[in-house]
């Protein structure tokens, strides 16, 4: 718009100043006034036709700078969608990857809680393990105990069968482990 209005602007001086410097250009020293201000038709048709190719001119260099302009702010358009484009690219991107930092931050923490409770459950297994062992070392003292304690033919069949029973007992462990025995406390 201002450059219209700059174009305008020159016109119009232009054409004000063109009878001015035709005026001065024709009066030479020695003539009088008078002839300065008559001009003939041919010469105002030769100023109008001057003027009227100048405007002319000045029309199609103002097209021109219109459609560059225009071209101007299209590409400027388009370069500001693509840096729009590329930062929020970029955006998506860094909460992608923060995202994926997060998972695997909670998968870390997971695994390592995981690992714990199989440890603690490793711990009270080994615990209860070492509880049955002495709970029936202890109950195999104890029948030793009454065995030796007792007197008779009755005491030894008596005996033969704890025997048989702590036999019994030692061939499950040897065969079955720890897990055979979590089954007989209950």
């Amino acid at each position: 718009m201002k450059l219209i209005q700059a174009i305008r602007v020159v016109v119009t001086g232009l054409v004000i100043l063109i009878p001015l410097t035709v005026n001065s250009a024709d009066a030479a020293p020695g003539k009088a006034s008078t002839d300065n201000a008559s001009l003939s038709s041919e010469e105002i048709a030769a100023i109008s036709e001057r003027i009227r190719q100048t405007v002319a001119k000045m029309r199609v260099d103002l097209k021109a700078a219109r459609a560059r302009l225009e071209a101007q702010k299209v590409q400027e358009e388009a370069e500001r969608k693509r840096e729009a484009s590329a930062h929020q690219q970029a955006i998506k991107e860094a909460k992608q990857r923060q995202i994926q930092e997060v998972a695997q931050a909670q998968a870390r923490h997971e695994a390592a809680l995981r690992a714990e409770q199989a440890e603690q459950r490793q711990a009270v297994l080994a615990a209860q393990h070492v509880k049955e062992q002495q709970a029936a070392r202890e109950r195999a003292a104890v029948a030793l105990m009454e065995a030796r304690k007792s007197s008779g033919p009755k005491a030894f069949a008596e005996e033969s069968q704890k025997e048989k029973a702590a036999r019994a007992l030692r061939d499950a462990r040897k065969s079955a482990g720890p897990k055979a025995f979590a089954e007989e406390d209950l």
